[in-house]
């Protein structure tokens, strides 16, 4: 037997089938081999297969019937081999069984700090192929240019690809996705943007949380602007989010506006709150669109003074002031919610003139 000569060959040959398929396989012995079809028998993925779907075609020559083929179990393919008696692998196929790919949908793309671009999509409605299928994204200029080709995948996820540089602003970009496996290929619908209008940044920095005097239900909030909106003179909005210690839900802040400050009121007095800082850049270079939220800062924790806590510490001075302060923050926690600007300028000025006005009247 000449040692170049292989057993025996398996056709058709890695064949590619569409979900629901029938194949009919023949194994034929090479005429250097002492094996005849009834020698011979079936596996597909390690099973045996039932001799009820052979047929001898040649007294060297088994074929194999499948019917309604489901989809491959495995991307690399199914593994359809012809054996000796013995168990001895004669020789291999693999079976490719699965769907053409779908569209790509819901393209997605921002921009850390203008200075690169990254994007994802979804694999389509129904996503699952049982075959390999390749995801490539491209992009050119809208009017000129030619097609690029990204290369970093797997940056954001499954289906995302992220493009480092040489991207270039005012300008606007087509950018798609093509999806092809041994089936077809399947192109997205082209998304059109402009780098400006998908810029996000880096969450806030030194964000601290502390105590406001002796008021039980506030908390201040102080945070730095990211380096990145000074660079590139970007405007941006804040949003705040907080809970308390033993609590998995989150109250958000959605009024902060563009200051670096805010004062949360309406938290219970003796109590631990997480606060997170958050922001979005917008009006950049004249762009229209809201820019993408930053993700949130590391949480920061503080608590609320207990009730009375402060009270003991020194003693008890102008009750009536007192008074009126519950009063007017009563009023503050019911008219002016969140960060409201409005709320606690109007708050520092009242309490400037009652102050200066109980002096007066101490003086008389």
């Amino acid at each position: 037997v000449s040692p170049a000569a292989d057993p025996a060959v398996i056709s058709p040959q890695d064949p590619t089938l569409l979900i629901g398929s029938s194949l009919v396989a023949t194994c034929t012995v090479s005429p250097d081999f002492p094996l005849k079809a009834e020698d011979l028998y079936w596996t597909l993925n390690g099973r045996r297969l039932p001799a009820a779907s052979y047929s001898a075609l040649g007294p060297s020559t088994l074929s194999v019937a499948l019917a309604r083929l489901n989809g491959s179990r495995q991307q690399s393919g199914d593994n359809l081999v012809c054996h000796s008696r013995d168990g001895g692998i004669l020789a291999g196929s693999c079976l490719y069984v699965g769907l053409p790919p779908e569209k790509p949908v819901n393209i997605t793309c921002w921009s850390k700090n203008m200075k690169d671009l990254t994007c994802k999509w979804a694999p389509g409605t129904e996503g699952e192929t049982f075959l390999h299928t390749n995801y490539t994204l491209k992009y050119k200029r809208r009017w000129y240019g030619q097609d690029n080709t990204c290369q970093e995948y797997h940056t954001a996820g499954t289906y995302s690809c992220h493009i480092p540089k040489d991207l270039a602003l005012f300008t606007p970009y087509e950018i798609w996705v093509e999806a092809s496996n041994r089936l077809g290929v399947a192109v997205s619908d082209v998304v059109m943007l402009d780098i400006l209008d998908v810029v996000t940044t880096d969450p806030p920095s030194d964000v601290h949380v502390s105590r406001v005097g002796d008021l039980e239900d506030q908390l201040s909030v102080r945070w730095s602007s990211p380096p990145a909106l000074k660079d590139f003179l970007f405007q941006a909005k804040y949003q705040i989010q907080y809970r308390v210690e033993d609590s998995s839900e989150w109250k958000v802040v959605d009024d902060v506006g563009n200051q670096t400050s805010c004062r949360l009121a309406g938290l219970r007095p003796g109590t631990v709150y997480f606060v997170q800082v958050r922001c979005n850049p917008f009006s950049i270079y004249g762009s229209k669109k809201a820019g993408i939220w930053s993700d949130w800062s590391n949480p920061t924790a503080a608590s609320t003074p207990r009730s009375g806590e402060c009270r003991q510490q020194r003693p008890p001075q102008n009750t009536t002031l007192r008074r009126e302060l519950k009063q007017f923050f009563g009023w503050v926690k019911k008219h002016a919610y969140g960060c409201s600007n409005l709320g606690i300028k109007l708050y520092d000025q009242w309490r400037v003139w009652l102050q200066k006005s109980h002096k007066t009247r101490n003086q008389v």
